[in-house]
């Protein structure tokens, strides 16, 4: 059975700039911070790392950067899901800007996810893109513009309300994650507040003077946005 995932949400996607111990030491702190703020916390790996972070850590969503839709047998130089799914991957990111996938083998990667029951979270640029691959339902989609990645500028407002509105009328069980140039708590509160089911940092953590307490920061907002969320819900139904 696959995780079952609570919103609002969060991921550190450390990409290749941390690995190794370096890695792990961030993977726990996240840890900590999952169970502080009582919020699901994705985290992706180098494949070499998976295992590691597995059962170094207790409460996060142990994700693999990436893996191709082929079966134990031929396939050298490929990832194999299996492979991922047996050192406790329990999520997957398919295709990034930086990992992109034509349509037939991003499809058959996710088909071998589904039948391994691993969340699939799929990255999309443009509206049109995002609402292309929603009718393949993932778990979750990733919407952020390319040019915005790393530069530390936020998606703006429009964008990420046009992207959940195109993935939610196409696939009303994907989640939509906004992510693109998170950098800052107010950054990920805003997206909270905007309608989106979660959202993550890359370069806002991993460049972050202290990476460490950029992270806290950001999981901080997130709970706040759920708590104010969570306020105005009771408000509307009277209870």
């Amino acid at each position: 059975m696959k995780r079952t995932v609570r919103i609002p949400f969060f991921v550190v996607n450390p990409k290749a700039y941390l690995y190794g111990d370096a890695g792990i030491a961030l993977a726990k702190h996240a840890d900590r911070l999952a169970e502080q703020y009582d919020v699901d916390i994705f985290f992706t790996a180098q494949a070499a790392d998976l295992f590691r972070v597995k059962n170094e850590t207790k409460r996060l969503i142990v994700t693999a950067q990436h893996m191709d839709g082929i079966t134990p047998g031929k396939g050298m130089g490929h990832v194999l899901p299996e492979g991922l799914k047996s050192v406790g991957a329990e999520a997957v990111f398919l295709n990034h800007v930086e990992h992109p996938m034509p349509v037939d083998q991003l499809a058959r990667a996710m088909a071998r996810a589904e039948g391994l029951d691993m969340l699939t979270i799929v990255c999309a640029d443009t509206v049109e893109e995002a609402r292309a691959i929603a009718y393949l339902r993932p778990d979750i989609m990733v919407c952020e513009p390319a040019s915005l990645i790393g530069t530390g500028q936020v998606s703006g407002s429009d964008y990420m309300r046009d992207t959940n509105e195109a993935v939610r009328g196409v696939s009303p069980g994907t989640l939509v994650l906004q992510a693109a140039g998170i950098s800052t708590g107010e950054d990920v509160y805003r997206a909270i507040m905007t309608g989106a089911d979660g959202t993550g940092a890359t370069s806002g953590i991993v460049a972050a003077a202290d990476p460490a307490a950029a992270m806290e920061e950001m999981v901080k907002a997130l709970a706040k946005a759920r708590d104010e969320n969570a306020k105005v819900n009771r408000q509307e139904t009277g209870r």
